[in-house]
């Protein structure tokens, strides 16, 4: 296949300029293969008084806003994309050439079937229908996109049990759990002790913020820093105490200076519906940092990092970490962490999701062929 004949359009419920994670990471490098990448969002309630689509340059990239006045959609990242957001998209895009249409949000299934797919790729990044303010429609339309699609993906290996547990084709479905740029987090971390335990994510639902108190009870002399956006939880509900630290969004470019300055990186999840089926990429990224990491029980990083993170169940275990850390008393497989880390670089995992497009492209345009 020449794979530079293809458009990709991607519809995602995540903002192409949002915190970098697993879309970003992937869209960058498919988009390499691709003539033209479209990355659509699901609509923003803005101000405006009529529907407004805007497109901007973000290379490698076309991503596409759709505006719309706020009574016509709820908050949230719940947003389905109307008949007529449809026709926008679809105009705006113009005539596609073998167009393979990703999907990150069961809701724009309409709007992928409306863009008259070559290849239908559905890559499941969380349970979004588990997430607070989460659309009623979700579950019906993550069933209906999961037959739909011609390729699964999926980001971790819970998830990935589920969705195969509801999909009729499992050959069609791969896991590939979130990677790593290795290179872009090796720092050298500054020498004396700061004591800073920190988080890095976006701070919402997921996170156990009785535990991050308790944390910062129990380590009256330590930094909690807490890095990212904070969304769907109302910021009134944060902890509150002198030593902890919010910092707000930072950029992916600012992620290696803000690790190095940390001495233990935290992962304070709850465990709740939110949390069963995620596969954290900040694991991967505080490894490559070089950073002792101290986690609740998340059962896909159990699985795959029992004797590299350390598991605690409480703000006492974090905190017996953290002084542990800074007595010294901490060491780590690095061989395995350098094989971890290379088996799950970006680059590599993109390769081999592209390989999977081509050969569904032409398995698809085979049996059009002969139809």
């Amino acid at each position: 296949m020449d794979t530079r004949q293809f458009d990709l359009v991607v519809l995602s419920h995540l903002r192409w300029d949002g915190v970098w994670q697993r879309p970003q990471q992937l869209i960058s490098r498919v988009a390499r293969h691709a003539r033209r990448t479209w990355f659509v969002e699901e609509p923003i309630p803005t101000t405006t008084t009529d529907l407004a689509l805007r497109c901007e340059s973000a290379d490698p990239v076309t991503r596409v806003v759709l505006d719309v006045p706020l009574e016509t959609v709820s908050l949230g990242f719940n947003s389905e994309f109307s008949a007529e957001h449809r026709e926008l998209v679809a105009a705006a895009c113009g005539e596609l050439v073998r167009p393979i249409v990703w999907l990150y949000t069961p809701l724009g299934l309409p709007l992928a079937e409306r863009l008259n797919p070559s290849v239908l790729v559905y890559d499941v990044m969380d349970d979004l229908a588990a997430f607070r303010e989460a659309a009623e429609e979700l579950p019906l339309r993550h069933a209906q996109a999961l037959a739909a699609a011609d390729l699964v993906f999926t980001g971790g290996r819970s998830l990935h049990r589920n969705v195969v547990a509801h999909r009729r084709r499992p050959a069609a479905t791969m896991c590939f759990p979130s990677g790593v740029e290795p290179q872009h987090f090796s720092r050298t971390r500054p020498g004396g002790c700061r004591r800073v335990a920190g988080y890095v994510g976006v701070i919402d639902e997921r996170l156990d913020l009785q535990l991050i108190a308790d944390l910062a009870d129990r380590l009256p002399d330590w930094t909690i820093r807490m890095v990212g956006p904070v969304t769907k939880i109302d910021e009134a509900q944060l902890p509150a105490r002198r030593n902890i630290e919010y910092t707000g969004k930072k950029s992916y470019r600012e992620l290696p200076d803000i690790m190095a300055g940390l001495d233990v990186a935290l992962m304070p999840f709850a465990l709740n519906a939110a949390t069963k089926s995620i596969s954290p990429t900040k694991t991967l990224e505080y490894l490559a940092a070089g950073l002792p990491v101290v986690s609740t029980q998340i059962a896909d990083v159990v699985r795959d990092y029992s004797g590299i993170v350390h598991f605690a169940d409480d703000a006492h275990g974090f905190a017996a970490f953290c002084t542990d850390v800074e007595a010294g008393d901490w060491s780590v497989a690095e061989a395995r962490v350098r094989e971890i880390l290379a088996a799950q670089h970006w680059d590599a995992i993109a390769e081999r999701m592209v390989h999977r497009l081509g050969a569904a492209l032409d398995t698809n345009e085979a049996a059009s062929a002969t139809a």
